[in-house]
């Protein structure tokens, strides 16, 4: 496998992400992560999307750490201060499945609080399901679990088409387009650290792909299983929504009405955020989970 390394150089004095790196490794590649906050707390498991990075989650994690939990923020691999096989052949679901699950048992965190957006809720919802003793709370934010089995809109069809097809893969302006506030040309340039040039973006550009789109999808058979574990799923289950995003507008009603643990839960829906809603409103996200953990 031929694996890229972003030099430590590109992530210093990003603005608001002073925060000391830690590394373990996982087979051949090597995984950043955020651990911040008492080690005797209780742990946050914070999952990013495409093609943002823990970066994403800067304004949320001194409130959890000032709340008493522990915080643990990793970098996907292909992203951020991981590490980047140069394949795009080398990424699949079940890869980054492994990854993060590898992750999860090398830490051995229990009792976990898992916070997921995007692509963070893809591997994480189902990394719950696979892994269900470890998980205590679940915090789904603009994201849902695909199994392949309803058609996808067209506008992510063109996403899809997007990703293989344009000479550069800005990712500073993908996350400024997912964005309703205005991101400085500092914070542009912190999402697009990780990437010195295009050789680095395999990983970035083939998420779009292994977002299971057919029924006999790779990833199909493995998401309807973790489908059946969340539909029996009894443990709180928070959804935390924003109003502007088109992406996945109307998933936070699908999750209450199956999941036995969305009941009674004061489910909101975040004014004012786009996509990203950690980018946008991070603070107020942060705010309500705190409350409900606490509550």
């Amino acid at each position: 496998m031929d694996i890229l390394r972003t030099p430590d150089d590109r992530f210093k004095d990003l603005p608001g992400y002073d925060f000391t790196p830690n590394y373990l490794m996982q087979g051949e590649v090597r995984i950043h992560y955020l651990d911040k906050g008492p080690k005797d707390g209780q742990p946050m498991l914070l999952l990013h999307g495409e093609p943002s990075w823990s970066y994403l989650y800067r304004k949320m994690i001194p409130l959890f750490t000032a709340a008493g939990f522990r915080v643990i923020a990793p970098d996907l691999v292909g992203f951020g201060r991981s590490d980047k096989p140069a394949n795009k052949n080398d990424y699949s679901y079940q890869s980054h499945m492994d990854w993060m699950t590898g992750f999860v048992e090398a830490l051995d965190l229990q009792n976990i609080i898992l916070v997921c957006q995007d692509w963070g809720g893809l591997i994480g919802l189902r990394m719950a399901a696979e892994q269900e003793a470890r998980f205590a709370r679940i915090v789904a934010a603009n994201t849902f679990l695909p199994t392949g089995d309803r058609k996808m809109p067209m506008a992510f069809t063109l996403w899809q088409t997007y990703s293989q097809k344009v000479p550069r893969f800005k990712v500073g302006k993908i996350i400024t387009k997912g964005c309703t506030s205005k991101l400085s040309k500092e914070i542009i340039a912190a999402y697009d650290a990780p990437f010195p040039d295009e050789s680095y973006k395999a990983g970035a550009r083939m998420f779009p792909m292994l977002v299971p789109n057919r029924p006999d999808d790779p990833a199909s058979d493995a998401n309807r299983a973790a489908w059946q574990v969340l539909k029996r799923w009894q443990k709180p289950f928070l959804t935390a929504f924003s109003d502007k995003d088109p992406i996945t507008r109307g998933a936070d009603k699908y999750l209450r009405k199956v999941i036995p643990g969305c009941e009674g839960q004061p489910h909101t829906t975040i004014s004012g955020g786009g996509h990203f809603l950690q980018e946008d409103k991070g603070e107020e996200l942060a705010t309500v989970i705190v409350d409900w953990v606490k509550g």
